[in-house]
């Protein structure tokens, strides 16, 4: 690969963000035209007068019902089910979190360190091609081939999730991970033909599935070479499409006239843990791997251009390159939700139609007091939408093989937001409102419900396939890039990462409201969503948890009201997750003419008089990506997936040594962060 095709990004971005990343991981999205062109009414008090989010609060007084035995009754499960529960531990949480710690200080973006508190240490659990298999080569830098790879653990490791087993007293788990993208350029010598590294790179893409093992809950993971749940999901791994799509006209290609199966998975981001012990993985930035005409208006709104693209695998496989006869629908195949099994090493993973075709970041679940299961998930483009899916079926506790169907059939929602106050308040700079608080009230717009199309003009499987064109018809609340968007198991409150949008604001696109209260937002922020009535209901109240930046620099930061002088700054809010008392913690992505601080792990405070407090836990080395969080407080133990670190270096001059600081080129790895057995420096 050329780097030279990597500059384009160079002069538009600073801080930590790199170019690189830009042109591999979502193909310079901020360069191109935003793909959302209409001119929606949106953010606006259109509905009857705005009610205020303080007199509705109420509708979730009752939440804690919504979480009881059926996610958290571990007794006598099959493997697999209540893994929401298995993933803290199990057993009773307490009422404070044992993982204290004194926040760090931000570590400028030069730096190529992994930190952590005083107290803590880290390991790697697994890199980049270690070997999985009883029969996996041992990785060699220098002499990398496909054969090899498919037994080896891939690249960019983003969405990673751990399940314990159950019966193995906390020493095992199973471990998913997703693998977003490939930098060439780092990862291959110079002496390496164009087609080596395609036929490669493609292989370090897809999913890994991979056993772990420990002493007791107090010692660090190994992952178990030659485990018998291990996998790798690749580019040729055949899926099975699910849902009211599949088998349409619009999902059939010459190398699948039935529309059901796909082979691969591209761009996968984020993702989610069900209660019946499956994964969810978000298929994100598809686009870049596709040639098209450019010029349909799917192609438009889904990003897809007439260019070469930078990995050129439309050279090698022509189903990459939709002009060719035959293969004009296979970017359609890509933008979905896919669930797997990990349990199962032999069961294929599935596409679900019902849940809409755009830039999944990922999806998350939760099951209302109705019963019902309910998936919320973002779309990770300027100006693009919330979504919220609720299952027809409803959840059974211990019956995995029905739960299993649950995503396949249900109704598909998007958000739209109203704010509560005058317009005139609205200034782009996020200036605090006469009534304290950027907050309103909101409705999820039906796009399929009951079984029908609810968008004039669009049959059921035009919605699922062209989901952001529905949206568009009815009008959609345009969003500060959704990302992560997790629901909480204690409250049931919904939090939603919007990461940033340099263009709001900008001549002819849209200008700020109040629940993207700053033009040019660099630094993201995060909303708060109160379903009222049930979790499947379709009216909620919103409020900003956080208005994000360095309060140092920004007088117009907002921490939900906690003092600005007392917390860490935090740019560009990703990944989402919780501990076992409910404390919200964020990972971070790149600060575009942001923070310059090297990314991040968060602890935010939800309640008590320190709610909104923001403290960093752990900041990941140069050029690098904080991904999959997870919080596992009762372990005293944190983990992160490490992504693209040393991005802006080349194979001879690498600009990262992470995670072995041994002189060698860098590896992204997933990693263990756990408290010291005795006491000592907290970096290693």
């Amino acid at each position: 690969m050329d780097s030279k095709r990597l500059l384009p990004m160079i002069g538009h971005v600073r801080g930590k963000r790199s170019a690189v990343t830009c042109q591999l991981k979502c193909d310079n999205q901020c360069l191109g035209e935003v793909c959302n062109t209409t001119s929606n009414d949106y953010f606006r008090d259109i509905a009857s007068a705005a009610v205020s989010r303080r007199a509705v609060l109420g509708g979730t007084a009752g939440a804690v019902a919504l979480f009881g035995a059926s996610q958290f009754d571990a007794a006598a499960a099959p493997l697999g089910e209540n893994a929401l529960a298995a993933r803290r531990g199990g057993g009773k949480a307490p009422k404070r979190t044992p993982l204290t710690f004194d926040a760090i200080s931000p570590v400028d973006f030069k730096v190529d360190e992994f930190n952590v508190p005083e107290g803590y240490t880290w390991k790697p659990i697994i890199r980049w091609g270690d070997p999985l298999f009883a029969d996996s080569p041992a990785f060699d830098p220098k002499k990398q081939t496909a054969k090899a790879a498919r037994k080896q653990f891939g690249y960019n490791n983003d969405y990673t999730e751990i399940i314990e087993i159950p019966g193995s007293e906390g020493r095992r788990a199973v471990m998913f991970v997703n693998h977003e993208y490939t930098n060439e350029n780092i990862m291959f010598p110079p002496s390496m033909s164009i087609e080596q590294q395609r036929e490669v790179g493609m292989i370090n893409h897809g999913l890994t599935v991979v056993e772990l093992e420990r002493k007791n809950s107090n010692s660090p993971y190994k992952y178990v070479q030659g485990g018998k749940l291990n996998r790798r999901i690749v580019i040729d791994t055949p899926y099975r499409v699910t849902g009211p799509a599949a088998g349409s006209d619009l999902l059939k290609t010459k190398a699948d006239p039935s529309g059901t199966k796909v082979l691969g998975t591209l761009g996968n981001c984020s993702g989610g843990l069900t209660p019946w012990g499956t994964l969810l993985s978000g298929e994100e930035n598809y686009h870049s791997y596709f040639v098209g005409t450019g010029e349909t208006p799917t192609d438009k709104r889904y990003g897809i251009t007439n260019k070469e693209t930078v990995r050129g695998w439309e050279h090698s496989d022509p189903r990459f390159d939709t002009r060719n006869e035959g293969f004009e629908n296979e970017s359609n195949r890509f933008g979905w939700i896919v669930e797997v099994d990990p349990f199962d090493p032999k069961a294929a993973p599935r596409k679900h139609t019902s849940m809409g075709r755009f830039k999944h970041e990922g999806a998350n679940v939760i099951i209302g007091e109705d019963g019902h299961v309910v998936a919320y998930s973002g779309d990770d483009e300027k100006f693009d939408y919330l979504y919220k899916f609720v299952s027809k079926r409803k959840y059974r506790k211990n019956d995995r093989r029905h739960n299993m169907t649950l995503l396949e059939e249900g109704d598909l929602y998007v958000a739209k937001f109203t704010g509560n106050s005058p317009v005139e308040e609205i200034d782009g700079k996020a200036t605090p409102l006469s009534d304290g608080e950027f907050d309103g009230t909101g409705r999820w717009l039906p796009l399929v419900e009951n079984g029908r199309s609810m968008v004039e003009g669009m049959s059921v499987e035009e919605v699922l396939v062209f989901t952001r064109i529905a949206a568009d018809k009815l009008g959609a609340t345009k969003m500060d890039r959704c990302e992560d968007v997790e629901p909480s198991l204690k409250t049931g409150r919904v939090y939603v990462a919007c990461t940033n949008n340099s263009d709001r604001g900008k001549e002819g696109k849209e200008g700020a409201n109040e629940a993207n209260p700053r033009t040019q937002n660099r630094d993201g922020h995060v909303i708060e969503i109160d379903e009222l009535g049930s979790q499947s209901s379709t009216r909620f109240a919103w409020s900003l948890l956080l208005v994000c930046g360095d309060p140092a620099t920004d007088e117009n930061t907002y921490f939900a009201g906690y003092p600005r002088e007392h917390v860490s700054p935090i740019s560009c809010p990703d990944n989402l997750a919780f501990d076992s008392v409910g404390n919200l913690w964020i990972s971070t992505d790149g600060a575009p003419d942001g923070i310059g601080y090297n990314d991040g792990l968060f602890k935010v405070t939800l309640s008590g008089n320190d709610r909104g407090r923001v403290q960093q836990f752990l900041s990941v080395p140069r050029d690098a990506e904080t991904c999959g969080p997870i919080i596992r407080d009762q372990d005293r133990s944190v983990f992160v997936s490490v992504q693209h670190p040393g991005e802006d270096g080349t194979w001879e001059k690498p600009n990262s040594y992470f995670p072995d600081y041994n002189n060698t080129l860098p590896r992204p790895a997933v990693v263990q962060v756990y408290k010291k057995p005795r006491r000592g420096r907290g970096r290693r």
